[in-house]
């Protein structure tokens, strides 16, 4: 029975992450620190947009935010994160390079 709450927490923090904007925020993380600023101008998002996934992912425990004056600056809580967002990536390209091959047969 605690598998099971554990299992709907682990889904409710993957909802967290399953956005393409919020993959690519986690891409960027992994690098390095952002600010707001900063995160805003590399994705090219409207502010309201970015401050909305960046609310869910820092609420789920996905990002750290720290505040230095009037700049909010993003980290990923673990680096862990990124590399099971790399490990999933791994497995959709080999899925894709799968399917090429069986479309090369015909």
């Amino acid at each position: 029975m605690k598998n099971k709450k554990l299992f709907e927490l682990h889904a409710d923090v993957c909802k967290a992450m399953a956005h393409p904007l919020r993959m690519e925020v986690i891409h960027l993380l992994d690098e390095r620190e952002y600010c707001f600023a900063d995160l805003q101008e590399v994705t090219g998002e409207l502010k309201s947009n970015l401050s909305q996934h960046l609310k869910v992912m820092t609420k789920k425990g996905i990002l750290k935010v720290r505040r230095d004056g009037q700049c909010s600056h993003f980290s990923l809580s673990s680096h862990k994160v990124a590399q099971a967002c790399e490990l999933m990536r791994e497995v959709l390209i080999e899925n894709i390079q799968e399917q090429q091959d069986i479309l090369k047969i015909f």
